[in-house]
C-alpha cells in the first residue's frame, strides 16, 4: 500500500502529496473468469502483473477476487513474493543469450550492444521494469498467451537470477561488510 504524507498548505485540511511506490508496476492482462455452481455464473477477475524496481530486480505476480482493484492488490503482493534479483553486467545487460520454454510459449533474449531495447509484448514490459539495457528479446513460439509468455521470459531470466530470501533481506550493512541482523532475545 502507497502510504500518504499531509503536507502544510496552511489552509484547513491540507493536501496530501503522493509517495512513490518501491516497484513499478505493469498489468500484463485482466481476464473475466467465470465459475458455473447451481444457481448460475459467478464471475470474478484474474490479474497477471509485473512489478520491478528497474535496478535488477523483477517479480511476476497473479491475482483473482470478485473486484479488479482487490485482483491487482493480491497480484502485487504475489509479484513481491517471487520477486528475484538479475546478476547483470556492469551496463545493465544479461551476460549471454538467453532462451526458455514454459507449456507452448518459446522465448529467447540476447544482448545486443548499443541497440537498446528490441522486444515486443510481455518480453518488452518485463525488460524495462527490471531495469535491463540493451536486449533483444523474441518470441519463437506461435503461442499469443501473455501468461505464459511472461512465465517463459521470467523462467529464462531465472538462469542469471538468485531468489530473496529471509537471510538477504535481513543482512544489514555495516562499515561496508554484510552481517546478519541479530535475532531478538526475549527476556
Amino acid at each position: 500500500m502507497e502510504k500518504r504524507e499531509k503536507k502544510n498548505t496552511g489552509r484547513r485540511g491540507g493536501s496530501y502529496e503522493r509517495v512513490k511506490p518501491e516497484f513499478d508496476q505493469k498489468i500484463l492482462d485482466i481476464r473475466r473468469v467465470t465459475r458455473v455452481v447451481a444457481g448460475g455464473r459467478r464471475f470474478s477477475f484474474s490479474v497477471a502483473l509485473v512489478a520491478g524496481d528497474k535496478k535488477g530486480s523483477v517479480g511476476l505476480g497473479l491475482g483473482k477476487a470478485g473486484d479488479t482493484a482487490l485482483a491487482i492488490n493480491k497480484a502485487l503482493r504475489n509479484a513481491k513474493k517471487n520477486m528475484v534479483r538479475l546478476h547483470l553486467t556492469k551496463t545493465m545487460s544479461i551476460p549471454h543469450e538467453l532462451k526458455a520454454k514454459f507449456s507452448s510459449s518459446y522465448v529467447a533474449l540476447m544482448p545486443n550492444k548499443g541497440r537498446g531495447l528490441v522486444a515486443g509484448s510481455v518480453l518488452r514490459d518485463i525488460i524495462k521494469l527490471s531495469g535491463m539495457k540493451d536486449i533483444t528479446g523474441k518470441i519463437l513460439s506461435n503461442s499469443k498467451n501473455k501468461l505464459n509468455n511472461a512465465k517463459a521470459v521470467m523462467q529464462a531470466l531465472s538462469a542469471v537470477s538468485s531468489r530473496y530470501t529471509k537471510a538477504v533481506i535481513e543482512t544489514v550493512v555495516v562499515e561496508g561488510k554484510e552481517v546478519p541482523v541479530p535475532e531478538k532475545v526475549e527476556k
